[in-house]
């Protein structure tokens, strides 16, 4: 039990605190007002019978602290924590994502307005329920739970860091698909559709994206120095999983590549306007959104506004069927259909985790040649 003891020739009252062995410790309160000594030691009394959680307890010591020495405990807010973590993440993480990382906590921010001055630790679950709600209202499954799981990685390291005594984003349930959609792959008379309607460039990044299996980021990326045609190889390294692929060029694209007559230096884009985008953006949701357009205008989607005032925004976003991943998915099938082993289709294709990886045995390249040249040929039907 917490009270207060006065010495005899001293003016001010000592705080006398229980320890965990059953003796006593004495602090001063350096308080000469015998009320206000008591307080304290009610306070902590208080916080210790009801066995308060860290960050009740952390309140109470902060005040302890300041009334004893007359300065303010120094904490760390979100704010604050959130601008050391990605400080920290800088270096060891790709620019694409750090872009996420900055939008994502961005949101979190906003989200908390004066309370991302508060110190860290009076975060708590029903604030990330809350946060993740309003997420939910206006982004799609997926993409409120990559903010989430951004969220958790940001107070696991608070909590490592001793800022919180729990994560409070750790135990907040994913949400779950809405809709019910799935992507599917093209059909070869759907792909004619789109080359029909799509300008030179898309035209391009859709072949790529058919005969090399990779991702959006990865083709708009791409510069001449990738291309090998002389030895008829693509050769890249993937954004998202880092993997260095070398990718043998299918007949109709080897065909488009050497069509295009490319003169210029090795790190001019293959696709200019694409890289442009992407690299002032650093993410890949307007090309994403153009080439939705595309699919519009080839009657595969239901055309959409992209700008967040108009209808078509306000509500959370629907998985569509078709997108320029599904582009990934047709790659899959046409070679699976083909007869190709799925080993040399995850090869061709990359795969997403190391794990996956070290399932399937090395493919040589012979392998890989067969299977592109096994694909069929969308641009002669």
């Amino acid at each position: 039990m917490a009270s207060v003891w006065k010495h005899p020739n001293s003016l001010t009252g000592q705080l006398v605190l229980q320890t965990r062995l059953g003796g006593e410790e004495k602090r001063s309160t350096k308080e000469t007002n015998q009320r206000k000594a008591l307080n304290l030691a009610q306070e902590y009394e208080d916080a210790a019978r009801k066995r308060r959680t860290f960050t009740q307890v952390r309140q109470v010591l902060q005040g302890l602290h300041q009334e004893i020495t007359g300065e303010e405990l120094k904490t760390v807010s979100v704010r604050e924590h959130i601008a050391n973590w990605l400080a920290e993440k800088k270096d060891e993480t790709k620019l694409a994502t750090m872009h996420f990382y900055g939008s994502s906590t961005t949101k979190f921010l906003n989200f908390l307005g004066d309370r991302a001055d508060q110190e860290v630790s009076l975060i708590t679950r029903n604030d990330v329920m809350a946060y993740r709600k309003i997420l939910a209202t206006s982004l799609s499954s997926t993409s409120t739970n990559q903010n989430i799981k951004c969220l958790r990685m940001v107070f696991k390291t608070a909590r490592r860091e001793g800022l919180t005594s729990e994560n409070p984003a750790e135990f907040v349930d994913a949400v779950k698909k809405k809709g019910g959609y799935e992507r599917r792959p093209f059909t070869i008379p759907e792909l004619q559709a789109v080359m029909r309607v799509a300008d030179p460039e898309w035209q391009s990044m859709v072949l790529f994206g058919i005969y090399t299996g990779q991702r959006l980021s990865d083709i708009a990326g791409l510069t001449w120095a990738n291309i090998d045609l002389k030895n008829q190889v693509i050769r890249l390294e993937t954004a998202k999983t880092s993997k260095s692929m070398k990718i043998p060029v299918a007949p109709p694209l080897l065909r488009h590549l050497e069509g295009m007559q490319f003169k210029g230096k090795p790190d001019t884009p293959v696709h200019p306007r694409a890289a442009t985008t992407l690299n002032k953006k650093y993410k890949t949701s307007t090309l994403s959104n153009q080439f939705a357009n595309v699919l519009a205008d080839a009657g595969l989607r239901k055309k959409v506004s992209h700008t967040k005032e108009k209808e078509g925004r306000s509500g959370s976003k629907q998985a569509a069927q078709l997108s320029f991943h599904s582009l990934r998915h047709t790659a899959v099938t046409m070679l699976k259909e083909a007869g190709i082993p799925a080993a040399v289709v995850m090869e061709m294709i990359g795969h997403d985790s190391k794990q996956m990886s070290e399932h399937y045995t090395h493919v040589g390249s012979k392998a890989m040649q067969n299977a592109a040249d096994a694909m069929p040929d969308v641009t002669s039907h």
